[in-house]
């Protein structure tokens, strides 16, 4: 185990566990103390990149709500975790200010260059690092990835792309608090 107190980039460890991980947390919250914090687990094959050193970014696909927009078009505060569930117990936390990279963007073509076709894609999520820090991982379980989901691709296929920009218009302009998420242009 790793244990750094206060790192701001990516090292050889943390590029190793990040690579190594099949699943990802993410945690934001509004500014309002009455709002909902927001935790997402996220573990879609090639949907995280690491931009350099400094910056991280990750596919923000159709969801059922849009919270970590939303709380980041208003505050931009983001957290990013990953457990390792192997024998080696780590925790990796990235504390960051985040943005959100709609289609409509200057710079979202260049940033889904770095991915491959993803269906369902509202925007790009960027997280510039404030702080990194590993923690141990003791009361962490150790498991086993058995295999991927495939019902998000399916449900999206399903879809099609018209009921797919229904479904956003209805269920991604707006998070639970009623803050702007992926507003409709």
């Amino acid at each position: 185990m790793v244990v750094m107190a206060n790192a701001t980039e990516i090292g050889d460890f943390e590029r190793s566990m990040i690579e190594g991980s099949s699943v990802f947390f993410v945690a934001s919250a509004p500014l309002d103390p009455n709002g909902h914090i927001n935790l997402s687990p996220k573990g879609i094959s090639d949907t995280f990149r690491i931009l350099d050193d400094h910056h991280v970014a990750y596919l923000d696909l159709t969801g059922s709500g849009a919270e970590t927009a939303a709380h980041l078009s208003e505050n931009g505060r983001i957290t990013l975790m990953w457990c390792s569930f192997g024998r080696d117990p780590n925790i990796l936390r990235i504390h960051g200010r985040g943005r959100v990279v709609r289609p409509q963007t200057p710079d979202f073509e260049e940033l889904i260059a770095h991915f491959p076709p993803h269906k369902g894609v509202r925007g790009v999520i960027v997280v510039e690092i404030q702080r990194l820090n590993n923690s141990c991982g003791f009361g962490v379980p150790v498991a086993s990835e058995l295999q991927e989901r495939s019902d998000l691709d399916g449900w999206l296929n399903r879809k099609g792309d018209s009921k797919l920009l229904e479904y956003q218009a209805k269920h991604n302009q707006l998070s639970i608090d009623g803050l702007n998420a992926y507003p409709l242009t």
